[in-house]
C-alpha cells in the first residue's frame, strides 16, 4: 500500500507543479480552492484505478463517495473564481511577495505545496479505505452507516452552496452597501451550512474507510480530524465571520445571535 500512496503524492506533485506554473503566469492562486475538492476526487480514482487485484464493492462506494464530492465542489469554486476572480484571502496573503517580487517563489512554498500536504492528508481515509479494499465482498453495515452521514453532509452543502449562489446573484445583496444577511433555507439553521457538509461527508467518509478495518480508520483520522479543525477554528467559520462582522455590522450580530454557528439548530427566539 505504500507503494501506491506514494505514487499518489507523485501524481499529486506534477499536478500541483503544473498549476503553479499556470498561477504565476496569470498572478493569481485564487484557483487553487477548485483544485482542493477536484484534487481529492483525483487521488480517490487513482486509488480506485491501482487496488491490486482490482477494486471491490466497498473501495467502489469510497471513491464514488470521494469523487461526487470532490469533483461537484471544484467545478462549483472554479466557476465562482472565474466570475469573482482573485481571492481577497490570498491576495492578503501574499502581497508583502509581491512588493518584493518573489510571488513565484512563495507561492509555490506558502500555497501550492502547502495545500497539497493538506490535501494528501485529509483525504487519507478515501485513498487507504479505497486500497484497502479489493475484496469484492459485500459492503458492511459500517460503510452504509458512513453513507448515510455523507448523504446528509452532501445535501446540506450543495443545497447551502445553491442558495447563497441565488442570494449573490440578486442585485439587492451585492455591494459594501448591502447589509442584507442570508437566513433563510438551511441557512436559517445553521450560519455554514455549507462547512458544516462538508464536515459530515468525511466523517462519513472516514466511518467507510474503517470498515476496512480500524487499523486503517486509526491511521488516517488525522484527515477529518484536521479537517473538523480547520472549518471551525482556522480558515473556515472563524476566518469568514471576521469579515462579515466588518460589514454586515448589527445584522450579521442578529442573526449571529439566533442563528448556530456550525451544527443545525432551530433558530432562537
Amino acid at each position: 500500500m505504500f507503494e501506491l500512496l506514494a505514487l499518489n503524492a507523485a501524481i499529486l506533485l506534477v499536478l500541483v507543479l503544473i498549476q503553479w506554473a499556470i498561477s504565476v503566469k496569470i498572478d493569481d492562486v485564487s484557483f487553487i480552492d477548485a483544485f482542493w475538492g477536484a484534487g481529492m476526487g483525483i487521488l480517490a480514482v487513482a486509488s480506485w484505478l491501482h487496488v491490486p487485484g482490482g477494486p471491490g464493492a466497498l473501495a467502489t462506494l469510497i471513491m464514488v463517495m470521494t469523487a461526487a464530492w470532490g469533483f461537484r465542489l471544484g467545478i462549483y469554486l472554479f466557476l465562482r473564481w472565474r466570475k469573482e476572480g482573485e481571492d481577497k484571502r490570498y491576495k492578503m496573503i501574499l502581497r508583502k511577495d509581491r512588493e518584493k517580487g518573489q510571488f513565484a517563489r512563495a507561492a509555490l512554498t506558502r500555497v501550492w505545496l502547502m495545500q497539497a500536504v493538506l490535501l494528501f492528508a485529509v483525504s487519507s481515509p478515501a485513498q487507504v479505505g479505497i486500497l484497502a479494499s479489493p475484496e469484492p465482498a459485500p459492503i458492511p453495515p459500517l460503510a452504509w452507516a458512513g453513507f448515510a452521514l455523507w448523504c446528509i453532509g452532501v445535501f446540506f452543502e450543495w443545497v447551502g452552496d445553491w442558495q447563497l449562489s441565488r442570494f449573490k446573484a440578486d442585485p439587492a445583496n451585492k455591494g459594501p452597501e448591502s447589509q442584507n444577511v442570508l437566513d433563510t433555507g438551511l441557512w436559517r439553521y445553521t450560519r455554514h451550512p455549507n462547512y458544516f457538509g462538508d464536515f459530515a461527508a468525511w466523517w462519513g467518509i472516514w466511518l467507510a474507510c474503517a470498515a476496512a478495518g480500524w487499523g486503517y480508520a486509526a491511521a488516517t483520522v488525522i484527515g477529518p480530524l484536521f479537517l473538523s479543525f480547520t472549518l471551525t477554528k482556522w480558515s473556515g467559520v472563524t476566518l469568514l465571520e471576521k469579515g462579515l462582522d466588518k460589514s454586515k455590522g448589527d445584522k450579521y450580530a442578529e442573526y449571529k445571535r439566533r442563528t448556530s454557528a456550525f451544527f443545525p439548530m432551530p433558530p432562537k427566539g
